[in-house]
Formats: structure tokens, C-alpha cells, sequence
């Protein structure tokens, strides 16, 4: 397994709608960076969220998960209180290939803020937008930009194709669409 190249990248990007929007080159212009780098891509945040709170004193619970946890927000940015967490999603929509694997790491202009960005890997067949789990690990209020640079996403491709896919067992994330809650 190799880690893949912006040449890679961007050939299996318009041969495989891998990546929809797809942006071929780094634009940066005034914002924190997004799309097309030398060895991944940096996917945009939407401008949907679900802010984590307290207000209802729901418990967090991955096997009963209790929608009161959260308040939901449509914005161009959001603020992320001290010491907390939220949901968010891709503006990009990924097709992985049965030959690829991903794994996506914090922009350092958010990691310096203190804000550390969390997603599982996207496995190969895997299909839909990226449901992001951003936490606010500082005591200050955060602001996060909603159609802007979030993380990155390296690409692994194997030397074959994985024997069992996502898809091949009905994975329960496949094709998300929005921001997807914990599921058993």
C-alpha cells in the first residue's frame, strides 16, 4: 500500500467522480485552504452543524442516541463553545475505489487553534459525505467557517483489491447524506 499523488488524485477525481465537487488545484485566496495538494485533498466544511450541549442534560449514548444532545445551526460560521464538540459535513461527496483506503488528518491552521478534527477512515467502496467530528479542546469559544479548508485526506492505494468492501457488507454509513448520527 502507497500513499497517492496529486497526479493520482486527480485522474481517479474526474475518471471516478471520487470527488464531487472537486477542486484541481489549492485555492486559498482569502480563505483557509481547500482542495488539491501534493499527496491529498482538503475537503470543505458545509455550513450544516450540530452543536453538542447540556441544556436538556442528555446523556451521550452511541446505542440510544438522544437528538436533544445537540442544537442543529445553518450558518457561514459557527462557534463551538470552550471544552466542547460538534458535528458537521463535507461539502465534497466521496466514491472510494475497491482499491483504496483514506485517512484524513486536522489542517494545521485549525490544530493550532486548538481545534482537532476527527473522521474515520473512508474504507474502499465506501460511498457519501463525510459526517465530521470537530472538537473544541481550548477554554475559549471557536469559529469554524463553514465552506473552507477543514482537513486533509490521504489516499492509500493497495497493491490489490481489498477482498470484503464496505459496500459488500451493507456498511451502515454508505451513501450518507447530511450529517449522520451514530447508528447500531
Amino acid at each position: 500500500m502507497s500513499i497517492q499523488s496529486d497526479r493520482w488524485i486527480r485522474e481517479q477525481a474526474i475518471r471516478h467522480r471520487m470527488i464531487e465537487p472537486f477542486s484541481e488545484k489549492q485555492v486559498a485566496a482569502g480563505a483557509i485552504s481547500y482542495g488539491l495538494s501534493s499527496y491529498g485533498y482538503d475537503l470543505r466544511v458545509s455550513d450544516e452543524f450540530k452543536i453538542f450541549t447540556n441544556v436538556n442534560s442528555a446523556i451521550i449514548d452511541p446505542k440510544a442516541f438522544d437528538e436533544r444532545s445537540f442544537v442543529s445551526v445553518q450558518a457561514p460560521s459557527v462557534i463551538i463553545p470552550p471544552n466542547s464538540f460538534a458535528l458537521a459535513r463535507s461539502v465534497e461527496y466521496f466514491r472510494i475505489p475497491r482499491d483504496v483506503l483514506t485517512i484524513c488528518v486536522g489542517k494545521s491552521t485549525y490544530a493550532r487553534c486548538g481545534i482537532i478534527v476527527n473522521v474515520t477512515p473512508f474504507e474502499p467502496e465506501w460511498e457519501g459525505f463525510v459526517t465530521l467530528e470537530i472538537s473544541n479542546t481550548t477554554p475559549l469559544p471557536a469559529k469554524i467557517y463553514a465552506n473552507e479548508g477543514l482537513c486533509q485526506i490521504l489516499f492509500f492505494h493497495g497493491d490489490q483489491p481489498c477482498e470484503t468492501s464496505y459496500a459488500d457488507r451493507n456498511g451502515k454509513y454508505q451513501k450518507q447524506q447530511g450529517i449522520v448520527l451514530p447508528r447500531l
